[in-house]
């Protein structure tokens, strides 16, 4: 089956502490239905110090679970479910369920 939220997509967080934020997925973990959103779910991971470099605190983003994620409609700018639908030539499309147009990609 085609993955309804695939890497490149610009999506909305839907629920939870980041709700109302766009960002771009960066990473799909299709075995734990997770995906890693540009400035969302941002954690600090502190840094031992090693021999090579100094300790540091750095922010870099966590797995969200797909289902508090929802497409950006490229017509309307919001929130936007998604469908499937077969063209003529035979290939399988992605589409906006609130606008009906179809996703790139």
């Amino acid at each position: 089956m085609a993955a309804k939220i695939r890497k490149g997509d610009k999506v909305i967080v839907i629920t939870g502490r980041d709700k109302g934020v766009q960002g771009e997925v960066i990473r799909m973990i299709p075995t734990e239905d997770r995906a890693v959103v540009r400035g969302v779910n941002v954690r600090k991971k502190h840094k031992k110090p090693t021999a090579m470099a100094e300790g540091s605190v750095r922010q870099e983003e966590a797995p969200i679970h797909v289902s508090n994620l929802a497409l950006v409609d490229p017509q309307t700018g919001g929130p936007t479910r998604v469908g499937f639908k077969v063209k003529e030539d035979g290939r399988k499309v992605r589409i906006a369920k609130k606008s009906g147009v179809e996703i790139d990609g």
